[in-house]
């Protein structure tokens, strides 16, 4: 579990083959290893992977087919920036919302709209997502737990505020770029009460 607070930008060191379908990625970072062990679970743009191997400031993930081709994760490259979060300790603040680290579904950013030092974006989903949203609800794209600002059939938007943008890769983000998205949990548990609901009334 995560709170969507990302604690640093890492750099994606190298992308290699492992096995027929599987990658095996190694990012590089200044803070999130120092406390790394085996085992150990980190968000990398909010997806929830698991450390393999350790070596120096080095971490690295197995990443399979189902996390590539549904995350932007697949489409990473060497040199490229990405957000990174360690598990939530039990105790710990929890400044964002709960995040499970498992991203449901690519979204495309549609709109971006620089006002002054503040950025807001419009990004578009499958519709069936936005269900599971609600203007001032809660919302994690790349990692980042955001507010959202407003809801439409298939798209919503966040504003931005100069922090988020300096110290996540949001600010890397324009018009075209891939972005994963999850919705906040207890959305999702409403929403299946609402149909088993519907259901049982039909």
């Amino acid at each position: 579990m995560f709170t969507g607070l990302v604690e640093e930008k890492g750099t994606i060191a190298s992308i290699e083959n492992d096995g027929d379908a599987a990658k095996l990625i190694s990012v590089t970072c200044n803070d999130v290893h120092k406390d790394a062990t085996i085992g150990a679970s980190v968000a990398i743009n909010g997806c929830c992977l698991t450390v393999v191997d350790i070596d120096g400031n080095e971490l690295k993930f197995q990443a399979g087919n189902e996390t590539l081709s549904r995350t932007n994760l697949g489409q990473l490259t060497s040199g490229q920036s990405v957000n990174l979060e360690r598990a939530l300790k039990a105790g710990d603040r929890l400044g964002g919302h709960y995040v499970s680290g498992h991203v449901d579904s690519l979204g495309k950013v549609a709109r971006r709209v620089d006002e002054q030092d503040w950025s807001y974006f419009w990004i578009e989903v499958n519709a069936e997502l936005t269900r599971q949203m609600a203007s001032k609800g809660s919302i994690t794209v790349d990692g980042v737990s955001l507010t959202l600002v407003d809801v439409e059939l298939d798209k919503f938007s966040v504003a931005l505020i100069p922090h988020t943008l300096d110290v996540t890769t949001l600010g890397e983000r324009f018009e075209g770029d891939s972005v994963n998205v999850e919705t906040d949990i207890l959305a999702k548990y409403v929403q299946q009460q609402l149909q088993r609901q519907d259901t049982k009334i039909k």
